[in-house]
């Protein structure tokens, strides 16, 4: 059977996860500006738990943002490590997909527009419904302020998932129920990579890389 572990310390929360023998055990914590402290005792726990060593994980996941970039980079950096030491291959999962996943597991949410605080008055987002078990990204996903965003063409009317939706108000998007406390979990992520590691869609250590969003923004490429 698959064993993957999954770490995940995008926004305040710190999670660790980990799927063995088709059992799922997790470690969740919101811990602001712990991450880097806690992270890897819950890596620890966990594969005492199992009686297994990271050699034995078939592959690494990690949210790969967007989200806070310090909290972005302590993941990506904790998976490459592992990934280079052990040399299993890397599954990066998107964190608004884990949050729309968690709604679904959670409150049963087929359409979901998942929004985490970017700060600086804007906010990552992004919309998605469900394909099988598994939440599938309708559109692209982005960063804007509150008032610039909207729902994917056709989507049907969704839940709203994460801290963007703080900025409720703001937000130029109906939606039927919303959980602005909710933040991603590593137990989600497995969801989402299980099928990506059944289909061989698995990266190299090296290849690991954040996606920060905001970056495409503020930085756009210079012609000539």
């Amino acid at each position: 059977m698959t064993t993957l572990l999954a770490l995940d310390t995008a926004t305040e929360a710190c999670s660790a996860a980990l799927l063995h023998e088709g059992q799922v055990i997790h470690r969740f914590e919101v811990i602001p500006r712990m991450h880097a402290v806690r992270l890897l005792p819950m890596i620890e726990e966990l594969l005492e738990q199992a009686g297994i060593t990271l050699r034995q994980i078939d592959a690494l996941v990690f949210g790969r943002g967007p989200g806070a970039f310090t909290g972005v980079r302590i993941a990506t950096g904790m998976v490459q490590g592992m990934a280079f030491a052990t040399g299993k291959p890397v599954i990066d999962i998107s964190n608004l997909a884990a949050l729309a996943q968690r709604a679904w597991r959670e409150h049963q949410s087929e359409y979901v527009c998942a929004a985490i605080d970017a700060r600086m008055d804007e906010v990552y987002w992004g919309c998605y419904q469900l394909q099988g078990s598994v939440m599938q990204l309708v559109g692209k996903e982005c960063v804007s302020a509150p008032e610039k965003v909207m729902l994917a063409a056709g989507m049907l009317v969704p839940d709203g998932a994460g801290t963007g939706w703080q900025y409720a108000e703001r937000l130029a998007v109906r939606v039927g129920r919303n959980w602005p406390q909710m933040l991603p979990d590593a137990r989600d992520l497995l969801d989402l990579a299980l099928p990506r590691w059944e289909a061989g869609a698995v990266l190299d250590a090296a290849d690991a890389q954040p996606v920060y969003l905001r970056d495409k923004v503020a930085s756009p490429r210079q012609s000539g």
